[in-house]
């Protein structure tokens, strides 16, 4: 082989590295290009989102049904507005429950929908009714710690 075609090999091989980095980049962020097509927006008020970031995924029975497109601070009810895009392809009940759950131990957050029994579906711009904050494990094992400390002193 003469040093051109080596070198075009090369260079061919280098850009296919480079975009696979690139995909695998954009996918790991949740920033594909592949957006939902026929979509719509829910939104849902919590007392604390934890570790929840926009782009984050919004899932049902484990299936990613949407994604997180804006966090915001309500001041007039020190609340946690965040606004979700759902696939058109989903609808769910009046009464859904969300919760913010935690993927593992030390896993991304997410918002979990739980669908309830009503006839009536959410439709674009309705507002979640029924949330579940984010378990903070911090204060969890304080109000452990603080109930041995007060179990110990009752001992006493």
């Amino acid at each position: 082989m003469n040093r051109t075609v080596l070198d075009l090999w090369v260079g061919f091989f280098v850009a296919i590295g480079l975009a696979a980095l690139l995909f695998l980049s954009l996918k790991v962020g949740n920033l594909s290009s592949s957006h939902l097509s026929e979509s719509y927006v829910l939104k849902a008020k919590f007392d604390n989102i934890g570790g929840l970031k926009v782009r984050g995924p919004v899932k049902s029975a484990g299936v990613v049904v949407g994604r997180i497109v804006d966090i915001q601070f309500d001041s007039a009810t020190y609340e946690a507005v965040v606004s979700m895009t759902i696939d058109g392809r989903y609808h769910f009940p009046k009464d859904t429950f969300a919760s913010i759950n935690t993927a593992g131990l030390l896993g991304e957050q997410y918002v979990g929908f739980d669908a309830g029994g009503d006839e009536k579906m959410l439709s674009a711009g309705d507002t979640i009714a029924k949330t579940q904050s984010a378990v903070v494990l911090e204060k969890l094992i304080s109000q452990f710690l603080f109930s041995k400390a007060a179990d110990g002193q009752d001992k006493k």
